[in-house]
This record gives C-alpha cells, structure tokens and sequence, in this order.
C-alpha cells in the first residue's frame, strides 16, 4: 500500500493550497479565450495573418492534447508537487516569451509550445495535489473550486484581454501571466507532495502512440471548419471524396486502439504502463470522464456561440461583450462551492443529473429567446441556468473520478482525465460552430433565393461564393463589403435582411445540437456512484 498523505495542517494553509492550485487551472484555461478578441491586433502587431494568430491558438490546444497523458506520469516520476512547479516554471517561461515576441515563430515557440507543455504537467498534478492535501470528504468542495476557477477564466478571457488591448497592449496579458506564475511558486512551497517511492519507468512507446494519435484526432477535428467534416470543401484536402478530417480522426482514432493494445501488452509483461488499461474498465472511473466530456463539450460550445451572438449580432464591444458573461461566473461559482459545503451527503448522481438539466433548459431558453430585436439582456437567464450546471457538475466529478482508483494512480487520473475534456472542448467548438455556419448558409441562399428583389445573376454569384465557406458577419461588416462591390441599395437591404435571419438561425441550430448533446448525456449518468465517496481506496 502507498504511504498515505498528508493533509495540510490548519484552514488557513488550506485555503492557501487551495487558492494556488485553483490560481493554476485559471491560467491555464484563461489562454484558451483571452486572445480570441485581439486576433487582429495581434497579428497586425507581428506584421502576421489572422490565420497564423489562429493557427498558434490551435497549436498550443494541440501540444496540450498531445501531451497529456504522459505529464500525468512525469508526475508520477519526479513528484506530483515538484511536476506542478517545474509546470509553471516552463509555462513562465512561455509567457515571457510570449509577452516580448517580435513575430510569429517566437510566439509560436513561446505561446504554443513552451506553455501548452508546461500546461500538460500542471493540470494532471492539480488532480493529484487536490487529492493527496484533502481528505475524502472535502474533496468535492475543493475539486469544485478548481474546476469552477478554469471555467470562469475561460468565462472572463474576453473581458480581460478585450481591458488590455483597448486600454494598454496584448502584451501586457502575457506579462501578468508571468506574475501570476512567480506568485504560485512561492505559495506551492506550502503543498503536501506523496513521496515517490518506487520510480517508475516511462513508456516511450507508448508516449508516442497516445501524443500521436490524440494530437492527429484534436487536429483533424480543429480542422473540421475548414475543411469540412465529411463531404470536402471547394479546393480543402480529400480523399477518395471524403474530407480529410475523417481520414485522420480514424487514424487517430487507430493509434489510440494501438496504443491501449500496446499498454496491455506491457501490463501482460509485468511492465509498468503508462496508463493501465485495468482503469477503463472502472465503472466510476469511465463514468465520471463521460460526464467531462460532455460537460466541456456543452460548456466550449456555449462560450463559442454567445460571444459571437453578442460582439457580431447585437455589435457589442469586447468589454460588454466580457460583462454580458459574468452572470454564468456567480451560479458557477456558488454551485461549485455551496453544494459541497451545505450538502456534503448529496448523491453524487443526482446533482450530476440535475446539472445536465441546468445545461439543457439553459440551451433551450437561450435558443427560444434569441431574436433580432432583443436586447443583450435576454441572455442573463440562460447563462445562470449554464452556470448552476457546469457548478453542480464541477462540484462532484473531479471527487468521483479520482476517488475510482488508488491514491498513487491519481496523477495518471489527472492526465487521461484533462485529455478527455481537451478532446470535449475541441469537439464542442467545432461542432458547434460547423453546425452555426451551416445553417447560416443555408439559410442565408433560401431568403436570397425567394426575394424577387435580387437579380438573378446576384443570386448565382452568391451560391458559388458561399459554397465555399461563409463567414460568420456583422451587418456593418457585410454592408461595408457590398458597398464596395457597387450592389444597389434594394439589394443591400435584401441582403443585410437575409443576414439577420440567417445569423439568427444559425445560432438557434449551433444551442440546438448543444441541448441535444446535454441530453444524450443523461443516457450516461447510471454510472455515477449515488453515495459520496470516502475512501481514495478502489
């Protein structure tokens, strides 16, 4: 049996171990939305592409993914504790590259990779120092405050990077970062870390094989926008007709099975594997990473469509825009902490249940109340409603996931559990938005084509041009593009109508499959145990 671990001493270092690692999952969620607002500015800054500033937000999504689940075994390794500061030491160091970088390669390197590896060592350990500094019985209160920090740092990215690149530089995010960095360093000196004990070895085979096919499946399904998921779009990669995003989340999806084969074959050997197999085959364990999945699923894709209703429909700026989203922060916040401490005996499966039905009814107020005359208002009651259920939701499955298995499996918990909701965020944002800019097509040629105002060469013009991909416009950015192309005023109106309707409609279908999804999700929630776990002991 491992050594047991220590619980910190006192509530107040507690609170102080629990406030550095809640400190570290919202830096590492806070990259993943605050540049989404100053894309341009960045790239005019670097004397880049938007595509290129993209393209480094993708990859630093990637090397995460990729990742992973070997940081969870570094953990392992060399220490939970010291994984997590040698974690913020590279991420630091990514952030100051980032903060001075003259041009894309060195952001690349700093942003996208110096700090998506220092992310992957930082966000198993939290699952495991959360677990080896709390007793069982208040774990579920602090797993819900560090979930309820990454989740409102992706809520307040916005604000905070729309606050920096208005009133100072973009630059200055990144600067902060590195602050926030030196500030955990010094409070990690109060965590408890499990001495190590036998070191195990690493599996470097298998690290190939699940860095390789979860980063060629994240990739494809980043990608899916576009090149579409299955029938190809004009001049995107194919083949034998079918988009290249099936080919490789198959392949993907391959390496993986190659890769479960290749640990059992190693368990068989009486060799140490970087995951063991004999972990999915836990029914509380594969339940509760269900339920991540489909939580950040719902989660991602709901922080990627009302942004954009706000800024693009509505015209909102980025400080309003950041404003409109901090009602989901408070009910985040207060399910997150409050349930936990006023009902610390509550079946696990019911608030989990009752979570998912907070995410689903948020959805579908959303969708009903979404209209073209309607005030940024409208969007307050859906966004409580979300976030009462991501709360219940991160207040219970971070406890029940780690609690599945024994405490020195709780770093390799820590690694397969932050893959499965990078895989949830990455799906949830590209599903959401392929579904959006479908729709908006659709439905934007469908009005184009039943109004008799626009001729009918106009109308096969903006076929041809929007079967290759339509973006998502404001009807100041769609207004100013057929000025400058000498269209009439009768048919700039049709088109800024059509506009109206068809953002509004693609919008509706984006919540649509998002509710769809909460609900698919109830079919998954037998498998989460109906009594609070006490024990870390499977």
């Amino acid at each position: 049996m491992p050594p047991r671990t220590r619980t910190p001493e006192g509530s107040t270092k507690a609170r102080l171990v629990l406030l550095t690692l809640a400190a570290g999952q919202f830096l590492m969620a806070l990259d993943s939305s605050v540049m989404n607002v100053s894309i341009a500015t960045v790239a005019d800054d670097l004397d880049t592409t938007v595509t290129g500033i993209q393209g480094a937000i993708t990859a630093y999504t990637l090397v995460m993914a990729m990742f992973m689940i070997p940081g969870g075994k570094v953990g392992a390794l060399i220490g939970r504790k010291r994984a997590f500061m040698v974690g913020c030491v590279i991420y630091g160091c990514g952030s100051l590259t980032t903060a001075l970088a003259p041009n894309l390669p060195v952001l690349l390197l700093g942003w996208s990779f110096l700090e998506g590896v220092g992310a992957s060592l930082i966000l198993p350990a939290i699952v495991a120092l959360v677990a080896g500094n709390f007793p069982a019985e208040r774990r579920p209160a602090a797993y819900g405050l560090v979930a309820a920090a990454g989740a409102v740092a992706i809520a307040l990215g916005p604000l905070i990077g729309g606050v920096a690149t208005t009133y100072f530089s973009w630059r200055w995010v990144f600067a902060g970062e590195v602050l926030v960095v030196l500030g955990i360093l010094v409070l990690a000196r109060r965590i408890v870390s499990v001495p190590i004990g036998e070191r195990p070895r690493i599996d470097l085979v298998g690290v190939i094989l699940s860095a390789l096919g979860l980063g060629i499946f994240v990739y494809a399904v980043l990608r899916s926008d576009e090149w579409g998921w299955f029938r190809p779009k004009p001049d995107a990669p194919s083949w034998l007709g079918i988009s290249l995003v099936v080919w490789l989340m198959l392949a993907g999806l391959l390496l993986i099975w190659l890769f479960l084969r290749w640990e059992a074959h190693l368990v068989e050997r009486r060799r140490e594997p970087l995951v063991d197999p004999a972990m999915l085959e836990n029914k509380q364990l594969t339940g509760g990473l269900t339920m991540f999945f489909f939580q950040y699923l719902v989660q991602m894709g709901v922080f990627f469509v009302v942004p954009l209703y706000l800024s693009v429909a509505l015209g909102l700026s980025a400080l309003k825009t950041g404003a409109r989203l901090l009602p989901l922060s408070l009910t985040l916040l207060a399910a997150a902490i409050l349930i936990p401490r006023f009902l610390p005996d509550i079946s696990p499966r019911r608030v989990v249940r009752l979570g998912i039905l907070a995410l689903l009814t948020g959805a579908v107020v959303l969708m009903a109340a979404l209209d073209a005359n309607a005030g940024a208002e409208i969007v307050t009651i859906p966004l409580l409603l979300i976030g009462l259920g991501v709360g219940a939701l991160a207040s219970q499955l971070g406890s029940v996931t780690v609690s599945a298995v024994p405490e020195k499996q709780s770093a390799e918990v820590g690694g397969v559990q932050n893959a499965v909701t990078n895989l949830g965020a990455s799906i949830g944002t590209a599903l959401a938005g392929s579904i959006m800019i479908a729709t908006l097509t659709s439905s934007f040629l469908t009005s184009v084509e039943q109004n008799p105002a626009v001729p009918a060469d106009v109308k096969s013009q903006a076929t041809v041009q929007l079967q290759s991909g339509v973006p998502f416009l404001s009807d100041a950015q769609l207004k100013a593009a057929l000025d400058e192309a000498g269209i009439s005023a009768e048919v700039t109106q049709a088109a800024l109508d059509a506009n109206v309707e068809a953002r509004l409609d693609g919008l509706r279908a984006a919540l649509a499959i998002l509710a769809l999804t909460a609900l698919l999700a109830m079919f998954f929630t037998h498998r989460i145990p109906t009594t609070q776990p006490r024990s870390t002991e499977a």
